[in-house]
């Protein structure tokens, strides 16, 4: 059990860490920034996909058997994620500006961003909770996600007329939401025996409509058959991410 939590902490620190990288929009031009920006989430269109389909979905056939219950927790992860998008105004910005975005308030970013990182904190956490090995993967698969996330978020606060060191400390302190997320799923999951049974599921239809409803959209903006070459190339290089990670479990 102590191993769980020190996996699952660890790796919500590095996620939050992670926020940090948004500075680094301010070391290319608006156009570098955008064909990286567009790769990432290429490759981490197919992380969170390969995740879902070879790891979450997979692992919880195999722990529980196949039943519709499954498939009615993984499209009930698509709607909560659908519903959290419209309530909360979570926006997936892979733009360094955003200019044609209605990002009307800094402060709602924020907040969207820090209801993102809890239930990231809590996707990985159930994750853990199953086994080590899909904790890594998924961790991984969140992390890939969360780079394009935070250099897009850092952003939009620059372009709300945030410093950029306030920037940085803003989404620091909003990635860090996801510590309360895990710690959450922890002390559920321990008084709860049908904890993970629910949660790896509803992660699986989580990430699938991440990756189907805000990433794709994204990359489907260039048409240019060669980088849409490149950008089809990362999916699949995200897929084997998540597939070269299935020898090590």
């Amino acid at each position: 059990m102590n191993s769980i939590w020190l996996y699952t902490i660890g790796s919500v620190l590095i996620v939050s860490i992670i926020s940090v990288i948004g500075v680094v929009a301010v070391l290319f031009t608006k156009e570098k920034l955008k064909s990286i920006l567009l790769f990432m989430v290429a490759f981490s269109a197919g992380a969170l996909l390969g995740d879902a389909l070879l790891h979450l979905i997979p692992e919880s056939i195999e722990e529980n058997g196949f039943s519709n219950s499954i498939s009615l927790y993984v499209i009930a992860g698509i709607l909560i994620f659908f519903i959290l998008e419209k309530i909360v105004h979570w926006r997936h910005c892979h733009e360094i500006s955003c200019d044609s975005h209605p990002h009307h308030l800094a402060t709602m970013n924020l907040v969207g961003d820090g209801v993102h990182n809890l239930i990231d904190g809590m996707v990985i956490a159930g994750s853990y909770s199953v086994s080590i090995e899909l904790g890594i993967a998924t961790t991984i698969a969140v992390i890939l996600h969360e780079i394009p996330q935070e250099i897009g978020d850092f952003g939009v606060l620059l372009y709300a007329g945030i410093k950029p060191k306030k920037a940085i400390i803003y989404n620091f302190i909003s990635a860090l939401s996801a510590i309360i997320g895990a710690i959450i799923a922890l002390a559920i999951g321990s008084h709860a025996e049908n904890f993970t049974s629910i949660i790896v599921p509803l992660t699986a239809g989580g990430f699938i409509y991440i990756a189907g409803s805000d990433l794709i959209p994204e990359l489907h903006k260039e048409v240019k058959l060669s980088k849409s070459f490149v950008q089809f190339i990362a999916i699949l290089m995200g897929i084997g991410l998540m597939m070269l990670l299935l020898i090590g479990e």
